[in-house]
């Protein structure tokens, strides 16, 4: 597995490909979960070299952390634990979630992730959000504190701005950058993040590198989908845009096709292919999908394939 390093000076080494963990808990295939089939999953990505494995406190709530903690018992040193705060759940049913940054929040958040995940520090903690009722640098600076404390190797951010970034690094610095890219979402790739990053030593984490499964080929109806599953509220899932959104992953088939290949390694592939520092942070909760994830991290696209993927349409529907 190739790597990347994450921070500066004594940094840690970590596989381009990592592993999400939030759908072994929340979110997608509520009646599909299996607690042994995710940790075995846990441990393939770790046996493979995917050893970024991240969570967040948001997830279940709080019952991602305590299987992930279960999951790494025993292998905690082969891997690079990931996790998040600062969303706080308000409706499991619905996700509905709120933004709290506040100094006393996130320290007491990371404290428990801390009991849940069975370990005495992690080595990447993220602001999950910015909080925009306190300031960032207030937040930033109690999660510098929690370094300063031996609780976090290092901190990150997701879903920011270039402006929050640079406002965070003048407090502490900021060793990645978690936010959505794939196919269908480049919104990084137009707003400048990416460059930033790339510019300033920082990891991008490329969440839903997958588009949610989508860019996978598997969905082309709502029926499609598992029956209990969340993506039945997202907009880009909804009929009509999923039908138009045939035109986002039918050329990646024809790609993948080419290769002799999945669209889901194409899918990964085009993501890394953005940058040295990107990391694709690909969630799933079989064994069998992380070692096809993690295989597309020896697929290098060619500038025909690149040219083909670059004139994708945009999807439609919205993120969220």
């Amino acid at each position: 597995m190739r790597t990347t390093a994450l921070g500066r000076g004594e940094a840690t080494e970590i596989g381009v490909v990592g592993l999400g963990c939030m759908g072994m808990s929340w979110g997608y295939d509520e009646r599909g979960r299996d607690e042994r089939t995710s940790i075995e999953a846990v441990h393939r990505a770790v046996d493979l070299g995917c050893t970024l494995i991240d969570t967040a406190d948001q997830y279940g709530p709080f019952t991602n952390e305590e299987l992930v903690g279960r999951a790494i018992k025993g292998r905690r040193d082969e891997l690079v634990l990931a996790t998040k705060g600062g969303l706080v759940v308000d409706d499991p049913a619905t996700f509905r979630s709120h933004r709290d940054g506040r100094p006393e929040h996130l320290r007491s958040a990371c404290e428990a992730s801390l009991r849940r995940l069975g370990v005495d520090h992690v080595d990447l903690y993220q602001l999950h959000r910015v909080d925009e009722e306190v300031p960032l640098e207030e937040t930033w600076g109690a999660m510098a504190e929690l370094v300063a404390e031996g609780k976090v190797r290092a901190l990150g951010l997701s879903e920011v701005t270039v402006e929050e970034i640079e406002r965070a690094s003048a407090v502490h610095p900021v060793a990645s950058v978690q936010s959505e890219l794939s196919l269908w979402s480049r919104e990084p790739l137009a707003d400048g993040v990416l460059e930033h990053c790339t510019r300033e030593g920082i990891v991008f984490v490329a969440y839903a590198p997958l588009g949610r499964g989508f860019l996978a080929g598997r969905y082309r109806t709502p029926q499609d989908l598992p029956a209990v599953d969340g993506r039945h509220s997202i907009p880009r899932f909804q009929p009509e845009a999923l039908a138009a959104n045939q035109a986002v992953v039918d050329p990646v088939r024809k790609v993948a096709e080419r290769r002799g290949v999945t669209a889901a390694q194409v899918s990964i592939a085009w993501v890394l292919a953005q940058g040295e520092g990107v990391v694709a942070l690909a969630g799933t909760k079989n064994p069998r999908r992380v070692a096809e994830n993690a295989a597309a991290q020896g697929l290098t696209l060619t500038p025909g394939d690149l040219a083909e993927l670059a004139a994708l349409p945009a999807a439609a529907g919205t993120r969220y």
